[in-house]
This record gives C-alpha cells, sequence and structure tokens, in this order.
C-alpha cells in the first residue's frame, strides 16, 4: 500500500516540474485551480490534502481534452453516490485502490468507468521494513538527475529541478446532501511492489495475492497523456498501464518520519543504517 507521501515543492515550482506538450505540441503548464489550498509537505497521510493533474475537461465541457489543471484534493475517495451527510462517516478506508479490483469495487468502478483518472504528484512516498528492532522506514521515488537536487532555479523556463514521482489515481467529487462546497477527493492505485522493492513487503506476502502493493507509477509523460485524456483513451486502453516498475530508487530515512507531525527535511534525509540516529 501507499499510506505516506511528501511533496514539498512550492505551488509554482510544482507547475513548473509539470510542464508538458499538448495535443499541438505546444509547450504549456498547467493551470492551478485553488491553488491557495495547496500546502507543500514532507509528510502526507491519507485525509490531507495533496496536487494532482486532471484533464481541464473534468472541470470544463468544453476544453480541450489533453489540457491538464493541477487541483488540491483530498486524499481517500469519497464516492458520489455516498449518501451520509459527512465525508468521515465512510466505513471503509479509500486511500489506496488495487488494481486487480478496481474495475468490481462500486466505490471506484463508477469513477474509473466515467474516465474520472488523475495523476497523484509526490516527491515520493515512504515504506516500512519490518525487522528485529522495529520498523525501518524508506524513501522511494524516481532517479534524479545531478543538477535535480538543486531545485531549478526560478528563472528558468525549463524545469531543472526534482523530478516528481507520478502515481495513478482515481477521483471524484462528493456534493454533501443537504448543500455546500463540492468535495473533490482522490485514491492511488496499487500493483504488486516490482522485485527491487518487494524485500522491503516481505512480511506481507499473503497466498493468493501476491507481494503487497506499492503505488501504480506512471514512467513517462507519454503515459501521463494516456492515462489522464479520458476522452481519447478508453478506459480498457488506460488500465494497460498500471503496471509495476523497476524505474525506481530509495533509501534509508529516520523514523523521524514515523509521526505525521514532523514536517521538515530531515523526513526525506538519506540515513546510515546501523549508525547512531
Amino acid at each position: 500500500m501507499c499510506g505516506r507521501t511528501a511533496c514539498s515543492l512550492a505551488a509554482d515550482n510544482l507547475r513548473r516540474a509539470c510542464a508538458y506538450r499538448d495535443r499541438r505540441g505546444r509547450h504549456r503548464q498547467p493551470e492551478w485551480v485553488r491553488q491557495e489550498r495547496y500546502q507543500p509537505s514532507y509528510n502526507k497521510g491519507p485525509q490531507s490534502s495533496g496536487p494532482v493533474l486532471l484533464s481541464r475537461r473534468h472541470l470544463h465541457q468544453d476544453a480541450d481534452s489533453s489540457e491538464r489543471v493541477l487541483m488540491d484534493m483530498r486524499w481517500g475517495l469519497v464516492p458520489s453516490w455516498f449518501k451520509q451527510d459527512n465525508p468521515s462517516k465512510l466505513q471503509f478506508n479509500t486511500s489506496n485502490c488495487r488494481s486487480d479490483t478496481m474495475l468490481s469495487k462500486s466505490s471506484y468502478k463508477g469513477a474509473l468507468l466515467k474516465g474520472k483518472r488523475c495523476v497523484v504528484l509526490a516527491d515520493g512516498f515512504y515504506e516500512w521494513q519490518q525487522q528485529s528492532g522495529g520498523k525501518q522506514p524508506y524513501f522511494i521515488y524516481f532517479p534524479q538527475t545531478k543538477d535535480a537536487m538543486d531545485k531549478g532555479m526560478e528563472g528558468d523556463e525549463e524545469w531543472k529541478g526534482w523530478r516528481l514521482l507520478t502515481m495513478a489515481g482515481l477521483f471524484d467529487c462528493w456534493e454533501p446532501p443537504g448543500g455546500g462546497e463540492m468535495l473533490y477527493t482522490y485514491t492511488i492505485i496499487t500493483v504488486d511492489a516490482s522485485k527491487d522493492v518487494s524485500f522491503i513487503h516481505h512480511r506481507q506476502v499473503r497466498a493468493g495475492k501476491g507481494v503487497a502493493g506499492m503505488p501504480a507509477i506512471l514512467d513517462g509523460d507519454e503515459a501521463i497523456r494516456k492515462w489522464l485524456d479520458f476522452a481519447e483513451v478508453p478506459t480498457q486502453e488506460a488500465v494497460k498501464l498500471i503496471q509495476p516498475t523497476e524505474n525506481i530508487v530509495f533509501h534509508p530515512v529516520s523514523t523521524f518520519v514515523n509521526n505525521i507531525r514532523n514536517n521538515t527535511p530531515e523526513c526525506v534525509a538519506p540515513i546510515e543504517l546501523g549508525a547512531k540516529k
């Protein structure tokens, strides 16, 4: 599963890091929707809000479906059909959606068949390995270029900073029965862990269920384009993109990250295993 992420870029840099080419080949940056709600964090968990990419057509029916917008949504999908007056009364955990059941579980099937596909953005995500002395956290992310560590200069047209991890997700929009503001929420799709990180999950191998899940990562803009462009890429085609990836790296981090209230760069800083913390 994926239960903790980091997304530390400021709103403007996040937008620059999500630059893409539209259907006409024009270089674009996604427009922010509700940018004022976005809060960078080194330690995000379910029920917090986080940034996602989606097709502009979800918000404007006459828009080009290849155009993208950035939006801050709450983590933990609340289905549009949920009838209670308070989304916290939802009785099950919807922060992750297993890829092998997303077309059968009612919480996700409707959103998927309606094309409500999104890309969840993060610097990376955390996983914990069970050890004799407790759980050891790891930070998992895309391989970075040398100059990515320097976060990219404000004036640069092209983003050369940290390469964001792009995870496949589904979103939905819930309207309170008594009226009020619409609530946008998302879930992260999970797949079996790739060989490189399966050792972190060795405790979670269950008969008939494979290795415990990791996020379904979309590697490259073509995969992102196909996943987001629901008007051009039908569901049956899009779900073929949901596969484990080997193109990730990881390092151990301090148990400082275990407390979700801790929100500093120390959460993602590499440590040497066996060294005094």
